[in-house]
Formats: C-alpha cells, sequence, structure tokens
C-alpha cells in the first residue's frame, strides 16, 4: 500500500516551497537537509507531504514523550489508512539498577511496564517487519536502546493460511517460542487458548483476538474477533502472528548464551581473586548462576536485556540491534526539534556507561553488561539514512551537517505573527500576572508561565489556586500519559493557566494559548538561553491574540537576540500579508480534532475517573493512627483490588493501587 495523505488543507505560504525543496534534495540523495519553521507554520504538515511525495518508510525522532504523542496523533489524522507507529519507553516508572562504592549502596532496579505503550511499541516493530513500505514510526530516544536482533524477531513470526496442514501442537509450540503463554483463565494480550480443534490467540501487539479452526491437522478457517464480546469481525485467507516480545530468541540460541554466559563468568572469578577481590568474585558468581538457572527454568531472568550480547552473538564491544535496524536501508529520518534532540542522543552513551561500569567493577554484573546500551553518538550518524532536521531554531550540528543551506518556513498559513514580546520589572511580577490571566480567561484564552525550577512550577501553581484561578503544573515527574492529559485538558478549557519548567518549550501545538509569561527572563543559562527563549516565545504564536511576557530587570544577550530574530520574522511576514492581502485569521481547532489528536492519552482516563469518585486509602489521616494489625489488613485488601484491576485490563489503576499498597507497608515498617 502506498501513502495516502488526507488532510482538507493545501500547501500555502511557505509550504509549496519548502516541500519542493526538500523533496527534491531526497530524490538527488543529499544526506542531510535542515527546515527551519517557526511555530505554527505547519512544520508537520510539510514533513507529511515530503513523505506523501518520496513514498519512503520514515522514521520521526522526538526528545520527548509528549511530543511524540503529539506527533503520533496529528500522522495518525494525515495518514488514517496507513501504518503509524509509536514508539516510546513502555516504563511508567523506572529505577534503574546501580551500585554507589561510596556508601556501599546496590540499588536493584524497580520498574512498572505501561501494558498500552508496550502495545504500540510491537506493533512498530510488528509492522515493519511486514514488509509493507507505508509505515511512518513516531519515537524518542528509545529508539537507539537495544532490542532483539531483527532477523529473530522475524524468525519467530508464525505464518499460516487456510487449508495449511499443520498439526494443532505444532502450532501451539511455534506461539511458544514467540514468548506467548497459555491460559485457560485469563484471556489477554499475549496469551492464547485452546478449546477443541479451536485456539483463540491473543496478539501482544493488537485490540483484536484472533481464531484458527482445524479439521484435524488442516486449519479451516482463520478470522478476528472482538476479544470483549467474541463477535467476529474479518475472514482471512492468511495471517502473520507476530512475537509476544520485543526480546525474542531461538531455542538453539538460548543454549549457545548460556554456555556462552558461563564461560566468561568463570574467567571473570578468576579475575577478580587474582587482583584480591573475593568479594567481587562470590557476588557475580551467585548471581550469574541464578541467573543461569532461571533462564535454564523460565526462558528468561530479571535483567535479562544484561545478557543481551550473548543471545544477539555480537563481538564485546559492538554495538546493539535498535529500531533503526528494522528499517529498510531507504529509510527516511525526521529529527524533530533537532536543537535539543540530536544533543539528546549524544548523550544517551554516556550517561548509561558511568553507571554500569560500577556494576560490573563490584561483581554485579558481567562486563558483557556494558553492551547493553544505547548507541554512540558515531554509531546513530552511521545507521542515520537521509535526514531531514526540523526545528524553529537549528542548533550548528544540524547546519553543518546540511552544510549550511536551509530551508526557511517562516510564514503561517493562517497569516499569523510572531507574537510581539514585552519586558516587564520582576516587581510584584506575580500580581501582574494574575491581572494578565484575568484578561485571557474572560476571552476564553489560556496562559503558561515557565519557572526556573520544579518547585516554583509548584508553588506558583498552589498560590494561583488559592486565588481561585484553574491552574496545574507539569514538569519531568509527571509521566507520560498524563502530560499528555494535561495538555488535552488545557487545550480543552478545564483549566486555563499551565505552569511549566523546560517542558513548555518544543513544539507543543496550543493555538488556544494567548499569552506566555516567563519569570526571571534574565537570569542566564540553559532555560533562558537565546534558542529556549525564541522556542518558549512561540508558543504564543497560535494565537491571533498571541504575546509574550519577560519579566526581568535587565535586558540579557539572550533576551535580545529572541527579540531580534523575532522582529525580523515578524517584518517577513507582515511584508507577505500586505503582498498577498492576507489578514491573520484565528486558529482553533475543534473538540473533536483535540481528542483525536491526544488520543494516546486515552489510557490515563480510568485513573482520573477513580482519583474523582475515591480517595486514596493511603492518603486517609486515619491511616496514620491504625495498628500495625489493621495496616497488613489494608495492605491486603488494596493488593487484591490492585490484582482485580489488572486481571480487568485496567493497568492505569493497578499502577496507583501498587503505589498506594507501597506507601501503606512503608507507614507499617516505620511503626514496626
Amino acid at each position: 500500500m502506498k501513502f495516502n495523505l488526507q488532510s482538507d488543507y493545501k500547501p500555502t505560504g511557505d509550504q509549496p516551497n519548502a516541500i519542493k525543496q526538500l523533496v527534491e534534495g531526497v530524490e538527488a540523495g543529499d544526506p542531510a537537509q535542515t527546515l527551519l519553521g517557526v511555530t505554527g507554520s505547519g512544520k508537520t504538515f510539510t514533513i507529511a507531504n515530503v513523505i506523501q511525495q518520496t513514498q519512503r518508510p520514515t522514521l520521526v525522532l522526538s526528545h520527548n514523550k509528549t511530543l511524540a504523542a503529539q506527533l503520533y496523533g496529528e500522522f495518525k489524522q494525515f495518514f488514517p489508512d496507513n501504518a503509524v507507529e509509536y514508539f516510546v519507553s513502555y516504563y511508567d516508572y523506572y529505577q534503574p539498577e546501580a551500585y554507589i562504592p561510596g556508601s556501599d549502596t546496590y540499588i536493584e532496579k524497580d520498574l512498572s511496564i505501561n501494558d498500552e505503550i508496550e502495545k504500540l511499541r510491537l506493533s512498530a516493530t510488528s509492522a515493519l517487519l511486514s514488509g509493507r513500505r507505508d509505515v511512518i514510526v513516531v519515537s524518542s530516544v528509545s529508539c537507539i536502546y537495544g532490542i532483539s536482533n531483527p532477523s529473530d524477531f522475524k524468525q519467530n513470526v508464525t505464518h499460516i493460511k487456510k487449508g495449511q496442514l499443520i498439526s494443532r501442537n505444532k502450532l501451539l509450540h511455534q506461539f511458544v517460542a514467540a514468548l506467548y503463554s497459555r491460559s485457560s483463565t485469563e484471556f489477554v494480550r499475549g496469551k492464547f487458548r485452546v478449546t477443541g480443534d479451536t485456539v483463540d490467540i491473543f496478539p501482544a501487539y493488537a485490540d483484536i483476538a484472533y481464531r484458527i479452526s482445524f479439521f484435524g491437522d488442516e486449519i479451516e478457517d482463520i478470522r478476528s474477533f472482538d476479544p470483549g464480546n467474541g463477535s467476529t469481525i474479518e475472514i482471512f485467507d492468511s495471517l502473520n502472528i507476530y512475537p509476544a516480545n520485543i526480546f525474542v530468541t531461538t531455542k538453539e540460541r538460548m543454549n549457545d548464551a548460556i554456555w556462552e554466559i558461563q564461560q566468561d563468568m568463570v574467567k571473570q572469578v578468576e579475575y577478580f581473586k587474582e587482583i584480591g577481590k573475593p568479594l567481587e568474585a562470590k557476588r557475580l558468581e551467585e548471581r550469574t548462576l541464578y541467573d543461569l538457572e532461571m533462564m535454564k527454568e523460565l526462558g528468561y531472568c530479571s535483567g535479562i536485556e544484561n545478557y543481551s550480547r550473548y543471545f544477539d552473538q555480537r563481538e564485546p564491544g559492538t554495538r546493539p540491534f535498535c529500531l533503526m535496524d528494522y528499517f529498510p536501508d531507504d529509510y527516511l529520518l525526521v529529527v524533530d526539534e533537532s536543537h535539543v534532540t540530536v544533543s539528546q542522543v549524544n548523550a544517551m552513551y554516556g550517561g548509561d556507561r558511568s553507571r554500569k561500569i560500577n556494576l560490573v567493577d563490584y561483581g554485579f554484573r558481567l562486563p558483557a553488561a556494558l553492551d547493553n546500551r544505547p548507541l554512540k553518538f558515531d554509531e546513530w550518524e552511521a545507521l542515520r539514512n537521509q535526514t531531514i532536521y526540523v526545528s524553529a531554531t537549528p542548533a550548528d550540528y544540524e547546519l553543518r551537517e546540511s552544510e549550511g543551506v536551509l530551508v526557511e518556513q517562516l510564514i503561517r498559513p493562517t497569516g499569523l505573527l510572531d507574537p510581539p514580546i514585552e519586558v516587564r520589572p520582576t516587581a510584584n511580577q506575580v500580581d501582574d500576572l494574575m491581572e494578565e490571566i484575568a484578561q485571557r480567561t474572560e476571552k476564553d484564552e489560556r496562559v503558561l508561565v515557565t519557572t526556573l525550577t520544579k518547585r516554583m512550577a509548584e508553588e506558583l501553581t498552589k498560590y494561583f489556586t488559592k486565588n481561585s484561578i484553574k491552574c496545574r503544573y507539569i514538569h519531568s515527574d509527571v509521566d507520560t500519559l498524563e502530560r499528555v492529559e494535561i495538555l488535552r485538558d488545557l487545550r480543552l478549557g478545564n483549566f486555563d493557566v499551565l505552569v511549566g519548567v523546560n517542558l513548555l518549550r518544543e513544539g507543543l501545538d496550543l493555538p488556544e494559548v494567548s499569552l506566555v509569561a516567563v519569570m526571571d527572563a534574565d537570569k542566564e543559562g540553559f532555560l533562558r538561553s537565546g534558542r529556549s527563549l525564541t522556542q518558549t516565545a512561540g508558543r504564543a504564536a497560535r494565537n491571533i491574540n498571541g504575546r509574550v511576557i519577560f519579566y526581568a530587570d535587565t535586558i540579557t544577550g539572550s533576551m535580545q537576540k529572541t527579540m531580534d530574530e523575532t522582529e525580523r520574522r515578524r517584518e517577513k511576514q507582515i511584508a507577505y500579508n500586505e503582498k498577498h492581502g492576507l489578514t491573520p485569521q484565528a486558529l482553533k481547532k475543534e473538540r473533536f480534532t483535540i481528542l483525536s489528536q491526544t488520543k494516546v492519552a486515552d489510557g490515563s482516563k480510568a485513573q482520573q475517573k477513580y482519583q474523582e469518585e475515591q480517595q486514596s486509602v493511603a492518603a486517609d489521616p486515619v491511616v496514620a493512627y491504625m495498628k500495625p494489625e489493621q495496616l497488613e489488613k489494608a495492605i491486603a485488601q488494596t493488593r487484591r483490588q490492585m490484582e482485580k484491576a489488572a486481571k480487568d485490563l485496567d493497568f492505569m489503576e493497578a499502577a496507583r493501587l501498587r503505589d498506594e499498597m507501597f506507601e501503606l507497608e512503608a507507614l507499617l515498617k516505620k511503626k514496626k
């Protein structure tokens, strides 16, 4: 199938020329191009047109999950008939394994996996290996982290067709090899069940299940059905079932890996003994032998990713396989907000290695654990195919890679201008801002406020709330789906003011926002650099009444640079509007559009609903006065509720109850 772009809009303003230049560059084989597009100029629509015209499988790389979710929603709208996929970290919570020598503290890995995001990740890898070329994957930097060898993943795909001769048991063995498990009670993703001559399987990457009916050893019928009510959806002549886990291998590879792990363990244990580290030798031997026993018995162990080099049959020091290996050779890479994303890619390897080196040096892991890592920057560069960097403020790296050639997109299809910037003193800045907020809320407009720290964001939110302003905050401690939902609620008018730190800078599509206030704009630093201030100011560029206020007592070089660049763009935009008789028009997206563009947030609805209906048990002041035996009962009750929520596929609610149970257990520990 080919890409089929669907939109009510036609390219206007700078878009036609930008699309033409980018397409010509891709077809000419240019290794890198940079699209400098101002906020609200329709950069995503431009890229969608480039994908449509070049018909290349595309990886869109974003530097945070919130933006990735927004881009995913937009591309789903542009290409409803094609495979638009979402690939980000599937952890709601992740505490990596670490060792701190100074305090002799070992921190075990702790995590909570989001079932919905895990499904989307598997859907992405399955689509890429299905052979279809109409695939767009929107990803965070998760795409440079190690996953299974694509050839192993492909080898574990189960191909079936109507009339095929295969015994039922052989098919079941294939499902088990692909990491599906049999269940006669719970029929959830990653499970299969058997009833007489019928096998039902619920793919780990889908919302529908499949029923395979046998007549003897012949497949008589293949159909999809709704796992909720059992109704048939579609009948198939053939079907591919992809593995239930991204980290999949063959039985032969597992046996080879176990043998190699044993050999390396013996060598490393001897090494520790030779250099006078018997404690480390004993620790490594016990831990590795335990992991090997688990692999032999169950086919996996906790932290099995630390042995990935053996399963992939890689040499020491070589890079892991990652999502980029799943793409065909001629794929197109789009780096969104490249001035931040490229730096983030560059930083991943160093941070990962600095943590793991202690685990190896102190006998918690074999040296092979160092090869379970993100790509080094030069490895990422080697894997990159033709690349389009997209940013309103491209950095030196992108300009150098593009050999200084910029495709500028300064004109907005709506005729909207960059918002004017005003500098006001910091004295009484909060009271002054509250007056501005009151003016905006009367017009049903929204306000963004950026602070320097998380604490300032939270305190300012409390102050506004006390003064009857509907306000929320957002920063890095807020989990992925909740961030998306907060932004959705802001756009829908469920609250009026959003306070944040640097999460507000990059690419957020918020046409309802008419004012951006930057607190302490003259405090030079990363969050108040020229590039950051320009990005922050751009958040008000999608509203016809958009304005920016810098609260500052001096005008820094970064502030001046932002104001000068804004004025340059405004002059070009005004000249274009006058030449073409274009009157700036308000951009207001319908409720349906907002909901569909943020549909990945739907996973947290159950959590929100429950919180509205019922308070946390752990937060109840009565709990603090409970006796230990009463607390034990409360913990048992919460655990039952958690297990029930998980059984009902209400994973967000299960995660909330798990956290509540941890709080109760901590309280019980203090009382004992």
